[in-house]
């Protein structure tokens, strides 16, 4: 089992970057694909970006490419999102997720474990 935690997010403005932070519990965490999903009010959590097990292969919303880059840390059990150039419709909750699938998958029904969540508010 894997237990996720998230933490970076906050209050910034229309332009401003964040770089949100997952750690991960278990030895087995190189064994996941891990990825970044995000809910906003009245929405249905959806897919930001994804990265896979050896860190060699991402993906990610074609809202976020460009702005957007998911790495991961296999030594430390971390994973990262770093979000640039940030937009008032990038406010959500952000949510780190691990999938036991081989490829990546971008249907937030596909990961088996999540985190609690952390709140990124941009305003304008």
């Amino acid at each position: 089992q894997v237990q996720l935690v998230e933490s970076g997010g906050g209050l910034v403005q229309a332009g401003d970057s964040l770089r949100l932070s997952c750690a991960a519990s278990g030895p087995t965490f190189s064994s996941y694909v891990m990825g970044w999903f995000r809910q906003a009010p009245g929405k249905e959590r959806a897919f930001v970006a994804a990265i896979m097990r050896s860190g060699a292969g991402t993906k990610y919303a074609d809202s976020v490419k460009g702005r957007f880059t998911i790495s991961r840390d296999n030594a430390k059990n971390m994973v990262y999102l770093q979000m640039n150039n940030l937009k008032p419709e990038d406010t959500a909750v952000y949510y780190c997720a691990a999938d036991s699938a081989v490829l990546i998958r971008s249907y937030s029904s596909g990961y088996d474990y999540w985190g609690q969540g952390t709140q990124v508010t941009v305003s304008s």
